[in-house]
């Protein structure tokens, strides 16, 4: 398994920022953990992706930048456009849409930019990419324009692996809120309409939690369909017993930032009760049963009582994804970590140490320690 952290946490937006913040992070990251390489889930906004896609040059300065640095990349976050660090991000990291072309342009440079930054001995990587984008509004032109850009990439994936000999394949990512809210609905969406070879499912296993799907279900639900997980995205959610509770509801405030959208599910007598946001929810939903909230909360520190953390979706879905072979791309997807409660994770310090936490958390929990002899790759 290959295991990164993903830079979406990071705020750069510019080629230079996205070097500054390697010496920043990623390389005290790599020297807390003693490895010889560590792996990241790039992220670079759609200006930055445009540049280096356009610049050979660009590209073989920033493999060269990695590679000594120790740092590798063998998947691309591009969910987010751009402006993922501005102070309300909320519904805009849904655009553009994939019915927009510019949606196809940033993901088409992406993979121009992986083919690069590819180690030596991968024989593929992945891009992680938005579930369409946000269901309202939504029509049936809507749906057709997004699946005529999707061909379109196929068509350059196809050809560009054929040119390079690596394959660079695409991972959408279901979302609660989205036109592919779970994993049932990207399987439904995506099966018998898309290139399974090119193609395929992030599964982020904090959405996953949200959805209260069951992780091996889930799992045998996209190979059944024919499709595959091209890439993991371990993260977990925050889960409430008792929401409706003075304790409940005190512990959810702390969480209720204004940022970055916070969707929530509440699983009562068979159905889902839906809200799109936290700072809603308690008007929106009844309140008596458990609560899970789009809040990536770090992998291995249990919020406190009544806060609980999903964890063990993850792993149950790791475990039924093993249960096939190598396991795809997994990519620890904390980006809250500069809106936390409290002061954690906002100094340099504390991200370094918090990301480090998490990948050893991973590596223990997972199952992806390597031997030190071959090089452990975190």
């Amino acid at each position: 398994m290959d295991l990164s952290y993903c830079t979406n946490v990071h705020p750069a937006e510019d080629l230079r920022g996205v070097l500054a913040q390697l010496d920043r992070y990623a390389l005290p990251v790599r020297r807390l953990l003693g490895t010889d390489r560590l792996g990241l889930g790039l992220w670079l906004s759609a200006d930055v992706a445009r540049g280096l896609a356009e610049d050979v040059t660009s590209r073989r300065r920033l493999r060269a930048e990695l590679d000594a640095r120790g740092l590798e990349v063998r998947t691309l976050n591009a969910f987010p456009y751009g402006g993922f660090h501005e102070a309300v991000v909320k519904h805009s990291v849904y655009r553009p849409r994939w019915t927009d072309p510019e949606r196809l342009r940033y993901t088409t440079d992406c993979a121009a930019i992986l083919a690069d930054l590819l180690p030596d001995d991968a024989e593929s990587g992945s891009i992680s990419t938005l579930p369409l984008g946000w269901r309202t509004p939504w029509t049936p032109w809507d749906d057709a324009a997004a699946f005529a850009a999707l061909d379109e990439l196929t068509r350059v994936l196809r050809a560009q692996a054929a040119w390079t000999g690596r394959r660079v394949v695409l991972a959408v990512e279901p979302e609660p809120g989205c036109v592919l809210d779970t994993v049932h609905d990207a399987v439904m969406g995506l099966a018998g309409r898309v290139d399974p070879d090119f193609v395929g499912i992030c599964l982020d296993t904090c959405h996953l939690a949200v959805s209260f799907a069951d992780p091996a279900a889930a799992v045998a639900e996209i190979r059944g369909a024919g499709l595959r997980v091209f890439k993991v995205q371990a993260s977990a959610a925050l889960e409430v017993t008792g929401p409706g509770t003075p304790e409940g509801r005190r512990a959810l405030a702390a969480f209720a930032e204004p940022r970055y959208l916070h969707q929530v599910r509440e699983y009562n007598a068979g159905l889902v009760f839906t809200s799109d946001d936290l700072v809603h929810a308690h008007h929106e939903l009844p309140g008596r049963k458990p609560w899970r909230v789009h809040f990536h909360v770090p992998l291995h520190a249990r919020p406190a009582a009544p806060l609980s953390a999903t964890t063990d979706v993850l792993r149950d879905a790791v475990r039924a994804l093993a249960e096939d072979g190598p396991l795809p791309h997994v990519e620890v997807e904390t980006y809250t970590w500069n809106v936390l409660p409290g002061a954690v994770g906002q100094d340099d310090t504390g991200l370094v140490r918090g990301i480090a936490a998490e990948l050893r958390w991973a590596r223990e929990h997972l199952g992806v320690l390597e031997t030190a002899g071959e090089g452990a790759r975190s």
